[in-house]
């Protein structure tokens, strides 16, 4: 279920002659803030009582809550409307017909492994009794628990040999045993302890039942890895989704584009970015080995144990620049309340960076990494490459979006990454623009990341169209972009195995060219101020930069509306 967050508080922070010029169109009307805040306090309740994920119950649930609220929102005049709530009416439709289809879809895949599973309606019928409290005979569940861990050792055998397991078979595996350990550990907390007879029986079967589980799921992770047909040196297995599932997702996020489009999108940036590569190498007397410069600019690292402080550096000299620029309102109390943390190694396999927001985790070497670890590590995450990433992780990027959205209009959260990613790599491109890199060093560092959110568009896409493989990106992003092998290798992984969907990763460089696009037609054509471009945004919450564009420009909106906003200039 995508998540919202409620509210209907609305421009508090913006300067009053803005506030005064765009109130009347931009202020909420009741309906859609109600319908949605109602929507999601359902959603919030239901979680609450159906806690295995990936059961039929609970997704027919939820599909039908969704259905339910279509019909509530078929009611609403949708002319009557004004244009903020005629944006919310439509980004909250397209969300409850993405919710119907998610259901839909998750009925097929669990349909095709139904069979691996024989005994999750019992499981699922036990859970259902203890919502309300009814009794068990514990001496019948510890018999039923044992059979099932029976049952479990001869199909882990089975499907160990069956060769038509897929990764999309797997993860979805994982979501119902996941589901099920969940509603089988809700039925044990209750019982054990409370009901004797249950407290004799139960609990040896009970913590078997749950090992199995966990074994059974491995054995379906391992069966489809060895099956995938996409499988490489990399070790790396992902479930590429195809060209018509990438069309329909782009659709959804609001891209009128094709992914071949897209792909000449990131390439025609690249070629910008190599210019600027070549110009800031030549500066530095490397003439045009770029990655003879690129070299030099990581061996700037800090030594083990100072990073956290030359990140502190690179903050306060951030928001020192936006502040003397007078570029956005940044509350104090969003500069009071982030704090740092530094990643684990195992965290560093996945993400060989940093995540922001809140809490800023940064990347480097700890004493249990192996040397080459350690180096690739502290070379990748060097001053000068930081100095596009700290501002993009805290502020005016990722944790004043999210102090924001908590606090204005916080019930139109429809996340994207390309609002999310989006604006953040926006501020990466905005201050290059305003002269924020005082060397070539930092423009390497600089463009380094420019290159590879490019990069990340070219190499997703062409995975998921079933063209690349894993290899492949990661060959790709250490010989064109000049990442270390290791962090390659992360990034990849990320991509295609973690929790991320398919179009996240062109959601940065695409987010931000339409934020650039959408700040040159308001400011560039004396609608606004570049601070009051910055703080509408802020003040409209997470949505597609489509939309806010059709907010803040009064587009005429239809109840069909289709995504139309052609933001970049293709030959």
């Amino acid at each position: 279920m995508r998540k919202l967050f409620f509210s209907i508080t609305f421009f508090i922070l913006i300067t009053p002659s803005l506030h005064a010029q765009m109130s009347a169109t931009y202020v909420p009307c009741n309906e859609m803030p109600n319908i949605i805040q109602s929507y999601y306090a359902d959603v919030n309740a239901l979680n609450r009582v159906y806690v295995a994920t990936g059961s039929p119950e609970k997704r027919e649930r939820y599909k039908k809550l969704a259905e339910d609220y279509t019909g509530k929102l078929n009611k609403i005049s949708f002319a009557m409307l004004p244009q903020g709530c005629k944006a919310d009416y439509l980004l909250f439709k397209r969300d409850l017909n993405e919710n119907i289809f998610d259901a839909n879809t998750e009925a097929k895949e669990y349909a095709a492994i139904q069979q691996w599973f024989p005994f999750a309606d019992f499981i699922y019928a036990l859970e259902k009794i203890r919502r309300r409290g009814g009794a068990v005979d514990g001496k019948n569940v510890a018999a039923d628990f044992f059979a099932i861990n029976k049952q479990l050792q001869q199909l882990k055998i089975k499907l160990a040999a069956e060769k038509t397991i897929t990764v999309n078979n797997s993860r979805r595996a994982s979501f119902i045993i996941k589901g099920l350990q969940a509603a089988a550990k809700n039925v044990f907390t209750f019982y054990n302890g409370y009901d004797p007879l249950f407290s004799w029986w139960v609990p040896d079967t009970y913590k078997k039942l749950d090992s199995s589980l966990t074994a059974y799921g491995t054995v379906f992770k391992t069966n489809a890895e060895k099956n995938a047909p996409n499988k490489d040196s990399s070790g790396i297995v992902g479930y590429p989704i195809g060209r018509d599932e990438i069309v329909r997702q782009l659709g959804y996020e609001m891209i009128p584009y094709t992914p071949e489009e897209l792909i000449l999108v990131a390439n025609k940036e690249f070629a910008w970015c190599d210019k600027e590569m070549l110009r800031a190498t030549a500066e530095m007397g490397f003439g045009t080995d770029w990655k003879a410069a690129m070299e030099k600019v990581k061996q700037s690292f800090v030594p083990a144990g100072e990073q956290a402080q030359a990140m502190v550096k690179l903050y306060n000299e951030s928001i020192a620049f936006l502040k003397a620029k007078d570029l956005i309102t940044i509350p104090e109390l969003a500069e009071e309340t982030w704090r740092i943390a530094m990643m684990t190694p195992e965290q560093q396999l996945v993400n060989p960076f940093f995540y922001g927001g809140e809490e800023f985790a940064v990347s480097y070497p700890t004493n249990t990494m192996d040397y080459d670890a350690r180096m690739m590590s502290m070379r990748g995450n060097n001053p000068h490459f930081s100095r596009a990433t700290v501002h993009h992780e805290l502020i005016a990027g990722h944790y004043l979006q999210q102090f924001m959205n908590e606090h204005v209009n916080t019930y139109r959260n429809y996340f994207t990454p390309f609002w999310t990613e989006g604006w953040s790599l926006y501020w990466e491109m905005t201050l290059w623009n305003e002269g924020f890199p005082q060397s070539p060093e930092d423009r390497i560092g600089m463009l380094f990341w420019r290159m590879h959110r490019c990069a990340r568009i070219i190499f997703s896409l062409n995975y998921h169209m079933g063209k690349w493989s894993p290899q492949q990106c990661i060959d790709f992003l250490v010989d064109r972009v000049g990442h270390e092998r290791a962090n390659a290798e992360g990034e990849v992984r990320r991509s295609f195995v973690g929790s991320y969907s398919p179009l996240y990763q062109i959601g940065y460089m695409m987010g931000g060219l339409q934020f650039m696009a959408l700040k040159n037609e308001m400011v560039g054509q004396n609608k606004m101020s570049l601070k009051q471009f910055h703080d509408a945004v802020m003040q409209q919450n997470s949505m597609p930069v489509e939309m806010l564009r059709n907010i803040l420009t009064n587009q005429s909106l239809k109840e069909d509306y289709k995504t139309n906003w052609r933001f970049y200039k293709l030959p």
